[in-house]
């Protein structure tokens, strides 16, 4: 019978179609290596796992129901398409765009709660730092306090007693900020506040549709209500409510956290680092910190530069301490420290697979339960530190973050990792690939770079975009996913972008991609871009990529856009701006909600990679790529090909600057003292 079992097994294996070559599953040479290192170890990532595994075709089209316990219905769309969809039903009678749009909007719910609850955590902690309670963290940017403050509907200033007016107490003001703050989860009528962000013509639009959110938690809790069996069955009264709660991420949770972490962390201004595997050094204790919560990391960077952090790596045979970034909770370390990039999503197994990394620490949001597996086949220690991403396969370590003892936690963490480096057994292979970037480009750093300390402004861009230097704005950002082959659509959208004069901002693992090929360098301008953005780039010194931060910290491209509206000449609101956005590579829920408030806030959003969870329903799609523009300005959309893809956002580019009158080229005229004096006299 053994032998019988056997011969299955090789039978078996003989039907197996041989290993992709690494070449065609990630443009980054460095990935490519380390996943011809994990074939030969015999250890499996996700690049096998993608192989081994195909994606349910229904589940694909959006159109298969889980929601109650007579399903799973599945819907599938018919051989060359469908005129009278609805004919199409589940048990319940749920129509095909009934169901598409439940499952739209519930990934839009989960999204949404990922990075308000991202929010929330960081809302807690600055309210324990202003009543004092902590002391590991405490106020870094009292300038960006007081610019938010107004916004949170707190006062600055006070009258005094002879009605000069002074300002207020720092304290007192980050007290009630952080109890404003924290407030915009849990109220349940009215607004949040933060909205209000927005220019005023989006603002009164979204009032007009009854779309902005009453409380951030509110709008996701009842999407989960009305998308339960029996509830909400129309695909236009789901979408209301889906971008309720978008709205309640972007304008809200997502937007919050970013400016509560600038607060106490200080506002990111531009810093050199470095990306890729490369940055893993063979003689230092390797440290790599993975996920999306800056609150901990912060405490790590600053354990790791102790002297007796140094001195006990040093007597464990250790150079030194080298720490390293998977992920956002990577952008968040880069953007202010210059703490380098280990990569993106899909490259944390492979981060292990070097044999390099002492410890991983986690917190959550897109970590891969098999990092604890591949950490098995190495010394590496995986360590867990939020009770929400505990990991059970493995053996994973749970140092669970307090922030009334954040920094005795980290030191914790950083000395596990230094004592875990003579522990190493394989041998270390470092790929030997790095890339030099320039990150930390907040939209008030883009401010400063634009005109200076005193005349910081956006109106020096909105001049190149109207004299067409600049032909436009595009937001490239998103995740890594395994369906695709890594990294290349963010590479190739975003050069083909730049060639064409679009200046892109761009956060999350798509900075990361760009970073590893060296498109955030000035110096890339010459190499990669047209001739009008190339000029801007080097008159100012900006790369043409901006890194602007974590997922999170797509509430500073909004706000980005924000002040180009209101630096003037481009239109009343963010949807007459030449502007577009992309995930190229999308794949948590999270993206959804990106997108969705991003088109909610009258932006034309095109994702890419594998598919888009609505084609089995044409109704439903077509109002999403279509309807939606007549409503909020914005629309989705989603090509695959890469190329096509940019093309695409140039396209709706250049339509935007016809509407604007700004699609002429003007000549540009060099103007003598007679002719400025001229000028001055008019």
């Amino acid at each position: 019978m053994a032998t019988e079992e056997v011969k299955k097994v090789v039978a078996a294996k003989k039907k197996e179609k041989p290993a992709p070559d690494p070449r065609d599953l990630s443009i980054d040479p460095a990935t490519q290596k380390m996943i011809e290192r994990s074939r030969e170890l015999e250890v499996e990532t996700i690049f096998d796992r993608a192989q081994k595994m195909k994606p349910c075709n229904i589940g694909v089209q959006g159109t298969c129901c889980k929601n109650c316990a007579q399903g799973p219905c599945r819907l599938p769309l018919p051989k060359g398409g469908i005129e009278g969809e609805d004919t199409r039903k589940g048990l319940c009678g749920a129509t095909a765009s009934t169901i598409a749009a439940r499952n739209f909007a519930r990934m839009v719910a989960a999204g949404a709660a990922a990075h308000s609850d991202h929010g929330r955590g960081v809302a807690e902690t600055f309210l324990a730092a202003a009543r004092k309670e902590v002391e590991d963290y405490k106020i870094q940017d009292p300038k960006k306090l007081i610019e938010i403050a107004p916004d949170f509907d707190v006062e600055t200033t006070v009258e005094g007693e002879n009605g000069e007016i002074l300002d207020r107490d720092i304290d007192e003001i980050a007290l009630e900020v952080a109890e404003r703050a924290i407030a915009q989860w849990g109220q349940q009528e009215g607004e949040v506040c933060t909205a209000k962000r927005a220019p005023k013509p989006r603002y009164e639009l979204w009032k007009k549709l009854d779309v902005v959110p009453r409380g951030i938690d509110r709008e996701i809790v009842e999407i989960m209500h009305r998308t339960h069996i029996g509830v909400d069955q129309d695909f236009e009264n789901l979408e209301h409510q889906f971008t309720r709660a978008a709205i309640g991420d972007g304008w809200g949770g997502s937007m919050i956290a970013t400016d509560l972490q600038d607060v106490l962390f200080g506002c990111p201004f531009p810093v050199r680092s470095s990306s890729n595997l490369g940055v893993l050094k063979e003689d230092h204790v390797n440290l790599v910190i993975h996920g999306h919560e800056p609150l901990l990391s912060e405490m790590i960077v600053e354990a790791a530069q102790l002297p007796e952090m140094v001195e006990l790596a040093k007597q464990k045979g250790a150079a030194g301490i080298q720490l390293s970034g998977i992920c956002c909770t990577a952008n968040e370390i880069l953007m202010r420290h210059g703490v380098p990039l280990a990569g993106n999503f899909l490259q944390q197994e492979l981060a292990i697979v070097t044999g390099a990394v002492d410890a991983m620490v986690v917190d959550l949001q897109c970590i891969m339960e098999n990092i604890a597996s591949v950490a098995q086949c190495f010394h590496t220690k995986i360590i867990t530190t939020n009770p929400k991403a505990k990991i059970a396969s493995g053996d994973t370590v749970h140092i669970e973050f307090d922030e009334h003892t954040a920094f005795e936690d980290a030191k914790k963490i950083v000395k596990l990792a230094i004592e875990n480096f003579p522990k190493r057994e394989k041998e270390v292979i470092i790929p030997d690939n790095a890339s030099e970037l320039i990150a930390g480009f907040s939209y008030e750093a883009i401010n400063y770079h634009l005109g200076g300390t005193f005349r910081g402004s956006y109106t020096p861009l909105n001049d190149n975009i109207i004299n067409g230097r600049i032909r436009g704005i595009g937001g490239v950002v998103g995740c890594n996913n395994a369906r695709t082959k890594h990294d290349n659509d963010h590479v190739t959208i975003i050069k083909e972008l730049i060639k064409h004069d679009v200046i892109v901002l761009t956060t999350g693992c798509s900075a990361i991609a760009a970073a590893k090929v060296g498109l955030m360098t000035p110096e890339a301008a010459k190499v990669y871009c047209g001739p009008g953005l190339a000029e801007v780039c080097e008159t100012v010194g900006i790369p043409p990529v901006l890194h602007m931060g974590s997922c999170v910290d797509n509430s500073r491209i909004l706000m980005a856009a924000t002040e180009v509206v209101k630096a003037g000449g481009l239109g009343n609101d963010i949807s007459d701006l030449p502007a577009a956005g992309s995930a190229p590579e999308w794949m948590s829920e999270k993206a959804i909600s990106i997108g969705h408030y991003f088109v909610a806030s009258g932006v034309y959003t095109v994702f890419g990679g594998a598919s888009l969870p609505v084609t089995g329903s044409p109704v439903f799609q077509n109002y999403l790529f279509k309807e939606l523009e007549n409503i909020y300005g914005g629309m989705w959309d989603f090509e695959a090909d890469p190329v096509e893809h940019a093309r695409k956002m140039i396209a709706h580019i250049d339509k935007k600057r016809k509407a604007l009158g700004i699609d002429k080229a003007r000549e540009r005229v060099l103007f003598d003292m007679a002719a400025r004096r001229e000028m001055e006299a008019a």
